[in-house]
């Protein structure tokens, strides 16, 4: 019996969980030969706030960088105020 277990950062919809889980079974089924109903699957959602890489929360890499007491870039793509 197949048990695989997969952690993701942050979360993922009903559907895509759906997706990943038909997905991950075909492929056992195809390449090793398992049955279907015998493949076990869990999809851990890991907070971007509980995992860290590169010495650095996730939360925090993915943050807009500004520095401290400079306002904010404008957006050089955005319309000009009126």
């Amino acid at each position: 019996m197949p048990f695989v277990n997969i952690r993701i950062s942050g979360s993922a919809t009903k559907d895509q969980k759906s997706g990943i889980v038909a997905d991950v079974t075909q492929s056992l089924v195809q390449r090793l030969g398992k049955n279907p109903a015998a493949v076990q699957i869990v999809i851990e959602e890991v907070s971007t706030e509980n995992y860290g890489a590169g010495g650095q929360l996730l939360v925090d890499r993915d943050a807009p960088k500004t520095a401290p007491n400079t306002p904010a870039q404008e957006d050089a793509h955005a319309e000009p105020s009126r």
